[in-house]
């Protein structure tokens, strides 16, 4: 059976319990550890991929299509494992299921209760998701103290007891404020939280002390005592100038020692892949300059919409050496007329995935100023759909060239409503999960994936077969295809039976549109390969 890590959070949201949990993680697979991650959401909704991008943020998506909360994104990153549809639990979803269950009569007449129905649910995912784990680490959404957390906090109590306590170890991460006016950091708040924990019958073996400056030993020692844990179970959680440094904190302070050694794992540390991520982190530190890139959405006023775009580029500058500068630019604010002054001093712009009409002109607008001033592209998802209306407005003189997803009554809907989708519901109808695309020879795309893509990859005619994510409904209307290839347009990757467009390109300029979504399975130690491309582009 694995051991199970909880990760529960205090006093305020956002102090970092996902990035302590995937940083532990990557720690543990340092010990040759098979680890795994799940993210447990108190909210209602089924699943996140109805969830407005202004509220939520971005909506992972794993290889086998579920629709994910964004954590799942940070868990890959760090533990380079993919994840699959039992690591993200939602209320909605578990009361669904009871629900289904309860009408379909499996609980035999029973009358249906939180205890012990609804965590008993709880429990049968967090177990199916470690089936194949040593470590299954779980991080519970949310605060002590909400409501709507009470379910998964007494699920996993519960947990704790049916796999023996040996198997199990409990994470608290709060907050430690740092008064400035009279210099001086608080602990109290942490109290409180392990007490509101402790009175869910919960005890953590490990406080993880959130603040923007290291906390003095007293403090920690002050944690200690008030909060029943060994003076080396608190540790410290500093802001750090990126996000992959934190493994290397953790490590610093023992904490994977200590979590095997509470755990009784007697595997030790392999060491030289610490190292290799020590000098990924040094290779960070060591980047100079910047390059501008303008990334054009819908919902940049949360920039969290665009989480796993943004790491990309990150991972990719790691590369290039040099520091990426996003210019957030409004797609509503973008014009034929005003695309010289939005776009002055970007290097490159970036068009990525979205929903509903809103801003579309404005889309349209920036990718007909990058390819007509030949400004490096890359249209990932409705920015590769974006890349062929243009195409077909501007160099196929179809002016009324659009979606059918954006006008119904367009008489050239060059990208249309993909078959059997017609009178559908929103949630989780779309092209869902990792497809395989074969990549044309001789071609922007072939370029990018050549480096690392092996032999084996390629089909009969010697083509590369790539595997990436996908989350969309809509698709290269092939009515047009013959006309756009004869004006120029470049059909760089399509489904292996060829009838689903997968990529486009321009010729003589790096101009790449791609209906999947790269940015999901980029990792820091490696970068996909289309980003790292696109900045070299750039530069």
């Amino acid at each position: 059976m694995a051991k199970f890590i909880f990760v529960t959070g205090g006093v305020v949201s956002g102090l970092g319990k996902g990035i302590t949990a995937a940083s532990l993680g990557r720690l543990l697979k340092c010990r040759g550890l098979k680890v795994t991650s799940q993210k447990l959401d108190p909210y209602m909704n089924i699943d996140p991929g109805t969830m407005s991008p202004f509220q939520h943020g971005e909506v992972f998506v794993t290889d086998d299509g579920a629709e994910t909360d964004l954590d799942l994104g940070h868990y890959e990153r760090f533990i380079d494992e993919n994840l699959g549809k039992y690591s993200n639990l939602t209320s909605g979803r578990v009361y669904w299921n009871v629900l289904s269950k309860e009408r379909n009569g499996d609980y035999l007449g029973q009358t249906v209760q939180i205890i012990p129905h609804v965590t008993n649910e709880i429990k049968d995912f967090i177990l199916k998701n470690a089936e194949n784990a040593d470590v299954g680490i779980v991080e519970i959404g949310g605060t002590i103290g909400d409501i709507e957390s009470q379910p998964f906090l007494e699920a996993i109590r519960q947990l704790a007891i049916e796999v023996g306590r040996r198997n199990c170890l409990f994470i608290h991460v709060c907050l430690v404020p740092y008064i400035s006016g009279s210099d001086e950091f608080k602990s109290k708040p942490t109290q409180h939280s392990v007490k509101e924990l402790m009175s869910v019958g919960i005890h953590p073996d490990i406080i993880v002390a959130r603040c923007d400056k290291e906390i003095p030993d007293d403090i920690r020692k002050k944690i200690s005592l008030f909060c029943n844990v060994s003076s080396d179970c608190v540790i410290n959680n500093t802001t750090c100038k990126s996000l992959y440094e934190v493994p290397l904190m953790l490590h610093a302070q023992n904490m994977d020692d200590v979590v095997c050694r509470d755990l009784g794992i007697e595997k030790k540390a392999d060491y030289s892949t610490l190292a290799d991520w020590s000098k990924m982190v040094e290779t960070i530190h060591a980047r100079s300059g910047e390059i501008q890139v303008a990334l054009v959405g819908k919902y940049v006023k949360l920039h969290d919409s665009y989480l796993s775009i943004v790491e990309s580029l990150n991972h990719a500058s790691f590369v290039v050496g040099k520091n990426v500068k996003i210019k957030w630019v409004d797609s509503d604010s973008v014009t034929d007329q005003t695309a010289p002054e939005v776009f002055a001093g970007c290097a490159g712009i970036i068009l990525p995935g979205g929903f509903g009409q809103r801003g579309v002109e404005g889309m349209i607008a920036s990718c007909r100023y990058a390819r007509t001033h030949k400004i490096p592209y890359f249209g990932i998802c409705l920015g590769m759909q974006i890349a062929v209306i243009e195409f077909a407005r501007s160099v196929l003189g179809l002016s009324d060239a659009n979606s059918r997803e954006f006008d119904e009554t367009s008489e050239n809907p060059v990208i249309d409503l993909m078959k059997n989708q017609e009178g559908v519901i929103m949630g989780g109808t779309m092209r869902l999960g990792s497809y395989p695309c074969n990549v044309t020879r001789g071609t922007l795309l072939e370029a990018a994936y050549a480096k690392d893509c092996p032999k084996k990859t390629r089909d009969g005619s010697g083509n590369f077969v790539i595997n990436e994510r996908h989350r969309h409904r809509y698709e290269f209307n092939n009515d047009y295809r013959e006309k756009m290839q004869a004006a120029g347009l470049v059909i760089s990757g399509t489904s292996p039976d060829g009838t689903l467009v997968e990529a486009v390109e321009v010729k003589d300029q790096f101009h790449v549109g791609v209906q999947f979504h790269p940015e999901f399975k980029s990792r820091p130690n490696k970068p996909s390969p289309l980003f790292v491309d696109f900045l070299k582009a750039c530069l």
